[in-house]
């Protein structure tokens, strides 16, 4: 299973078709309007390799400036900010880029975590389980949300050996749910 940045918490940006978002601001850095950045990209400096940052899919472009990077983090110095006022009103702004900037998937196996949203979720046998919701990073790895048809949502951690199946071009994900999961799923359909 081999899969592209950019990714991340908000990697299929629910009730955001065609966008991605790259990076979420964290905090202020300093008291000159720098601010951190938690880049969902595979290089944290890619997160501006992709053209114009965005605040939100119809949000305005946000222009800054790196300064440097550590980790999965950048810092930035974003334009028309130069106090830590205005660098602390961005805390938490979500930065997006639109699908179509990202560079296309050549390998057959390899996939943006954004073009998973939607996706049809099956069990190995073939039986329809459920659809993509979303997909998070809480920090202990991917996982992946699945909206059930009963209307309740599953969270499964997004493994190989969860998730041993996954067909982009097929529309579909094959799952292996934990032996809790299926059971809890069970007895809940059971007792309705």
């Amino acid at each position: 299973m081999a899969r592209k940045s950019p990714a991340g918490e908000d990697a299929t940006t629910p009730g955001a078709p065609g966008w991605v978002c790259v990076g979420v601001v964290t905090k202020p850095k300093g008291v000159r309007g720098e601010v951190r950045i938690k880049s969902f990209t595979a290089a944290p400096n890619d997160i501006v390799a992709y053209g114009p940052l965005h605040r939100g899919p119809d949000g305005p472009v946000v222009a800054f400036e790196l300064c440097g990077s550590q980790r999965d983090m950048v810092t930035a110095r974003v334009a028309g900010v130069g106090d830590r006022n205005g660098a602390e009103a961005l805390r938490g702004a979500k930065l997006y880029v639109p699908r179509a900037a990202l560079p296309e998937v050549v390998e057959d196996d390899e996939y943006y975590l954004t073009d998973l949203a939607g996706l049809a979720v099956e069990l190995a046998d073939g039986t329809a389980w459920g659809t993509v919701h979303a997909l998070h990073d809480f920090g202990a790895g991917d996982i992946l949300e699945v909206a059930r048809a009963e209307g309740e949502t599953v969270m499964l951690p997004f493994t190989r050996e969860t998730v041993p199946v996954v067909d982009v071009g097929g529309g579909r994900l094959v799952v292996e749910p934990p032996e809790e999961t299926s059971e809890e799923v069970s007895a809940k359909d059971e007792a309705e």
